[in-house]
């Protein structure tokens, strides 16, 4: 095998998506990961566990050839990044800045090689994180790589929508390299960010108009899972499939979705049918107890989630925008207000900001909302009914 991929982050969307789908492409996977165990244990085995579970049961699968190295090893990264054909990062948002001083160096080697054009996908949950890498690595490059930076090489923006939670302990303790995931297998990218020919990756597909997708994302899917985390929060569920089990909830999640889909419908003239088919998609994946994705999980940090263009706040904007009512999701970021785990920093600060200042000033100040928006009055009078009813659900 000769054909080489790098990862920059070997956690549970490097392994457990874009991995998996590098290997079934013919590569041979290096992860660049700062997990010392993690590490040593893919060196060891040169390859990992990864499982797929669904309620009907698991099918396991040995994912390799792969290896993996250290962060700190600037030397080793800066090889593999020269060496490789395709890459990708799955490292987090907010650890974007510490991975650019190795994947520079990498292609630093290329541009004294006079290597071929290398193409990046993007796999981190960032609105404008391609754009957002690239002016990252351009900072730290030297002035002598920056034409190579910006002629070939390409960095491509995705949407993962495959459910992969995190490890737990208790899968740690019985291998360090096992990773469990959903069966759906869909990786979408923007074909404006390629530089040369685009590499044929299993289950990729490659798109003109890239932001459907985008929206489908985060106000389909990422939405849908906060309905499913603040209406299962105040009725006391620990699981998201526990939610999914209550009816009420269910038909509450469902109506929200649809508000979506038809907002983003009218936003970007999206086929309605095939929207709609991937929230009927969703309601079933979400069912999925094997994954045993936490409430807490997908509800934590209601502050962001309710900012002006993320999921919930985003997603009624686009409607109300649009002239639709977006009375489930209103009621959705009223369920938000009220999220209040005591190991949720976020949650525990917006807490604090609603007894100091009132709900009213608390709420806009995180959604960026006007007082005099119409939304504001539809989340403020959800929030007043759910004060007398935690578990009422809009009517």
């Amino acid at each position: 095998m000769s054909k080489k991929a790098v990862i920059f982050g070997g956690g549970n969307i490097g392994r457990g998506f874009i991995g998996q789908l590098f290997s079934e492409s013919g590569y041979e996977v290096t992860f660049i990961d700062v997990d010392a165990e993690l590490v040593a244990e893919l060196n060891r085995k040169r390859s990992y566990h990864l499982q797929i579970v669904s309620n009907d049961g698991a099918q396991d699968l040995e994912i390799g050839p792969v290896q993996a190295i250290h962060g700190n090893d600037s030397a080793a990264v800066a090889k593999a990044v020269a060496e490789a054909e395709v890459g990708a990062t799955a490292v987090g948002a907010n650890a974007l800045k510490y991975i650019v001083g190795n994947l520079a160096r990498g292609l630093a080697l290329r541009t004294a090689n006079h290597a071929a054009p290398i193409n990046f996908i993007i796999c981190e949950n960032l609105h404008g994180a391609a754009a957002h890498i690239r002016s990252l690595t351009d900072a730290v490059m030297e002035e002598g790589g920056k034409a190579y930076l910006a002629e070939k090489v390409g960095f491509v923006n995705t949407v993962i929508g495959r459910m992969v939670p995190v490890p737990t302990a208790e899968m740690r303790a019985e291998d360090v390299s096992l990773v469990r995931v959903e069966a759906y297998k869909e990786l979408p990218v923007d074909r404006k960010g390629f530089v040369g020919a685009i590499p044929k990756i299993t289950a990729m597909t490659a798109y003109d108009e890239f932001e459907v997708f985008t929206a489908r994302k985060l106000y389909i899917h990422n939405c849908g899972h906060a309905l499913m985390a603040y209406a299962g929060f105040q009725r006391g569920y620990e699981f998201g499939y526990e939610a999914m089990a209550d009816a009420e909830v269910r038909n509450f999640m469902q109506a929200g979705l649809r508000e979506s889909a038809a907002a983003i419908c009218a936003t970007f003239k999206a086929d309605p049918a095939w929207l709609n088919a991937h929230v009927d998609d969703l309601m079933l994946r979400f069912n999925n107890r094997m994954l045993g994705d936490r409430i807490f999980r997908l509800g934590k940090d209601p502050i962001r989630k309710l900012a002006l263009e993320d999921r919930l706040t985003g997603a009624a904007k686009l409607a109300a925008d649009q002239g639709l009512s977006p009375k489930n999701l209103a009621w959705g970021m009223a369920e938000a207000l009220r999220f209040n785990p005591a190991d949720d920093p976020a949650a525990q600060m917006l807490q604090k900001r609603i007894a100091e200042a009132g709900v009213e000033t608390a709420f806009l100040e995180v959604s960026g909302l006007q007082k005099n928006d119409p939304l504001t009055a539809m989340v403020l009078k959800a929030y007043a009914e759910l004060q007398k009813n935690p578990r009422q659900l809009p009517q």
